[in-house]
């Protein structure tokens, strides 16, 4: 049976005193859950640290919204995999649309993040998906094969079995639309039956997670699909009460 993740990605967002109140409003649900779903935030790395000291003792877990290839060495503002594990991160968002879209990461980069993440013990978190043109040109299991394929090719399909897919189709991002709960069942289903032609016990543990605008309100129907084991959840993250209903959802449908 996989256990649902309720992960936060607050992107650029945040000051002291709003991740302060976030994740003093997040313990109690996390705790709450905790047998029944897990509960994360990934948060901007200068704030990690505060994360760390608020959530300390709790069942809420915490990551980075990215990591870089190297553990250490003179790479200007990068965050390694080795300097986030000492801050008690579990998670590392790898391959964000964002990230490939402003910065240009390739999936072969994004795969070496994955492989750096998992060689300092943390957990990456792969987020994969299409454009809206590519949506509409049919091209969605293209798209998805094509970056899950660069990280079994680099890491082999049994790095999945320590790792989470964070499935995001980009035109469902910030655009307030949302994939109907067909649509996204239908593709998470896709993306099991593909790893599944690689390894049958590997796709049925993975853990793959919803990433286009979901909300408190879309969270029950999404969550209660056969493959969708959870939400990596944007800008509701970021409002306490909608962020605690989105983890009472995973709870309901555990």
């Amino acid at each position: 049976m996989r256990k649902p993740i309720v992960m936060g990605n607050w992107k650029l967002n945040g000051t002291k005193q709003s991740v302060a109140d976030l994740i003093k409003a997040f313990v109690e649900p996390a705790n709450q859950a905790f047998g029944k779903a897990e509960v994360a935030i990934c948060a901007p790395a200068i704030f990690i640290g505060s994360v760390e000291q608020y959530a300390q003792g709790s069942k809420l877990q915490w990551g980075s919204e990215d990591c870089d290839i190297h553990d250490s060495g003179a790479y200007t503002g990068e965050n390694s995999p080795a300097m986030l594990k000492e801050f008690g991160c579990t998670y590392a968002i790898v391959g964000h649309s964002e990230r490939r879209g402003y910065h240009h990461e390739s999936n072969e980069e994004v795969a070496a993040k994955f492989k750096a993440a998992q060689n300092q013990g943390l957990i990456p978190v792969l987020c994969i998906g299409e454009s809206e043109a590519e949506f509409e040109a049919q091209k969605t299991m293209d798209v998805v094969k094509a970056e899950l394929k660069a990280v079994i090719d680099l890491c082999g399909i049994a790095a999945f079995k320590q790792a989470v897919i964070a499935y995001e189709p980009i035109w469902a991002i910030g655009t307030g639309k949302t994939a109907t709960p067909e649509i996204a069942q239908s593709v998470h289903s896709q993306i099991r039956e593909y790893l599944k032609s690689f390894d049958a016990e590997v796709a049925a543990g993975v853990r793959i997670l919803y990433g286009g605008s979901c909300n408190a309100k879309t969270a029950p129907e999404l969550f209660s699909q056969q493959d969708i084991d959870g939400g990596l959840i944007g800008g509701a993250s970021l409002k306490a009460p909608d962020f605690t209903a989105i983890i009472n959802a995973a709870v309901a449908n555990a």
